[in-house]
């Protein structure tokens, strides 16, 4: 398909949800350095409540120690704090309840000073004691905490040396903990409540210190906040340190694209927060009702085709040609626009550790097919390859019909390739991967750190059973690899650290474990009456700012 040709893809099925265990799960969210103030320079009005809709609460939990669903932490993030924070215009690690911290030079001890005045809503004082009750807590939840568990990878314990003051050891180099204390999945409740029951705290039973406090929460449908009139710690990226300007947050779920558009051009509600990005068409209907729309690229894994090396793609030869095959320029302006940024590497661009390797990404489909011509590949009267009469079938793994793939698959019939998706349920989609009964299929995940390619892509650590990136490399590939991931872990300076990961982007393009499809951008359409929506680095919903207009 020629961009001249480019189809309009008007209702676009979900970008493919790939759960592949609670390691694997997909997680949409992050990076931002945008903020949406309608009417700079007007004075800020108090009070009122802000109307938001998300699309999807798939997992129906609450808890930010066990859940990775961006909308879920969108909500969370504002229930509960963190150690630090961080900048979403320079990725810098900033303080927040920390006041203060020290990391040793082997990356195995961080040292946090904590401020003194913070509280939990039920009047606990958020103190060492509470941060070690918290990450110990983490821990004991096991599998439930996936990315706790791996932002907390190589825990040893953590020691109160003061009231205000807490130290967290690890057995080995964690140089990814000092973002990991600035997350959500890290973020830090009442003692209390990690005596209750897992299942108790998914659906909302917990404390946090966050400026505001759940009144109400019924998975799949809504959730209401009330802000806390006695905040007074916002974190260092906020204009207002202290209780937020608005009274009330509430939130509803509408999967349809039309009816979050509808909900909102009719003033039923005052933000649309859709999981995929807004149509165009949707984008100025929104824009032609007074309305604003805020666009920025999110941090973490690019979206991602994934190889399983032991099939027909376990050819060298064959995935470069694959990706070689791939249109990414038609892709991103065919499927969401002209204006959409086209990828330029394994990891979005806000991403820290974020190298430009769109030189190795280029569309060839002349190479490409020279390349299956080398490797035995013949070309068919139907324009389909085939080898020792086997044709060059992928079977893609996908739970929904979508022209994306539409398009990925004419691109791939180009050179030769036959594109099959196979459509099955979700949990089909986790059982296929963990087993690796797939040739291909596709995920994201967000966070503001390049070592999250460790997390799905260290063989080392990530084993069969835990999700498709365990078939993604050859065994030279994921020694490779996995000797790349030790350094950048053990590295503190950031200099040196973005060298590595560069070098683990780039091996991971040519090695074909990973085929980028597009950067992730984050849609979010408001009302004119809603004043310094702001975000948090991993493009979290950041409501310390946020107020009315009357």
């Amino acid at each position: 398909m020629s961009r001249n040709s480019r189809r309009p893809a008007q209702r676009r099925g979900a970008l493919v949800a790939l759960a592949v265990a609670a390691l694997f799960a997909v997680s949409a969210c992050g990076g931002s350095d945008k903020s949406s103030d309608n009417n700079a320079g007007g004075a800020v009005q108090e009070g009122g409540t802000l109307k938001l809709a998300f699309n999807q609460d798939l997992f129906g939990n609450l808890d930010p120690n066990q859940n990775f669903w961006i909308e879920s932490r969108s909500i969370d993030r504002n229930l509960a704090d963190s150690l630090t924070d961080q900048d979403p215009k320079t990725g810098e690690i900033v303080p927040w309840i920390a006041t203060s911290w020290t990391v040793s030079p082997d990356a195995k001890t961080y040292t946090f000073t904590l401020r003194d005045d913070a509280t939990f809503s039920d009047g606990t004082k958020l103190d060492a004691t509470a941060v070690k009750t918290a990450y110990d807590g983490i821990i004991k939840l096991g599998p439930l905490a996936a990315l706790g568990a791996t932002y907390l990878s190589g825990y040893d314990s953590t020691e109160v040396l003061a009231p205000n003051k807490v130290q967290v050891n690890f057995k080995t180099a964690n140089a990814a903990f000092l973002q990991a204390t600035a997350t959500t999945t890290l973020a830090i409740l009442s003692p209390k409540s990690y005596d209750l029951d897992p299942k108790e705290r998914a659906l909302g039973k917990f404390v946090g210190s966050g400026p505001f406090t759940l009144d109400s929460y019924t998975p799949a449908q809504s959730a209401k906040l009330t802000k806390r009139k006695d905040y007074a710690w916002g974190s260092g990226i906020n204009t207002n340190k202290g209780a937020a300007h608005i009274d009330h947050l509430d939130v509803t779920f509408a999967p349809e694209e039309s009816v979050l558009v509808g909900s909102l051009t009719s003033g039923q509600i005052d933000v649309a927060w859709p999981r995929n990005p807004l149509s165009e068409q949707a984008q100025e209907t929104i824009k032609a009702s007074g309305g604003k729309v805020d666009s920025t690229v999110l941090p973490g894994l690019t979206y991602n085709l994934i190889p399983n090396v032991n099939g027909v793609l376990g050819d060298d030869k064959v995935r470069e040609a694959l990706q070689k095959s791939i249109d990414r320029a038609e892709w991103a302006h065919t499927v969401f626009g002209d204006s959409y940024p086209v990828t330029k590497s394994v990891v979005d661009s806000t991403t820290p550790g974020w190298s430009d390797q769109s030189a190795l990404l280029g569309y060839d489909a002349e190479g490409a097919g020279k390349l299956l011509d080398e490797a035995g590949w013949t070309k068919g009267s139907d324009g389909y390859r085939a080898k020792d009469g086997k044709p060059l079938e992928i079977s893609f793994l996908t739970n929904a019909p979508w022209p994306g793939w539409d398009l990925l698959q004419d691109q791939l019939k180009k050179v030769g390739f036959k594109f099959v998706q196979k459509i099955v349920t979700p949990a089909e989609i986790t059982a296929n991967a963990n087993t690796g009964k797939f040739d291909l299929t596709a995920s994201y995940f967000t966070r503001g750190d390049s070592d999250v390619l460790r997390t799905f892509y260290d063989t080392s650590v990530v084993k069969p059973g835990a999700g498709p990136g365990a078939y993604s490399q050859k065994p030279e590939t994921a020694k490779e690899l996995s000797a790349l991931f030790a350094a950048e872990i053990s590295e503190v300076d950031t200099a040196k650290r973005n060298a590595i990961f560069e070098q683990i982007q780039k091996l991971a393009i040519t090695s074909g474990t990973l085929f980028p499809l597009q950067d992730r951008a984050q849609i979010v359409a408001k009302s004119d009456k809603v004043h310094d929506l702001n975000y948090t680095a991993e493009t979290f919903l950041r409501l310390n700012d946020v107020w009315l207009s009357k």
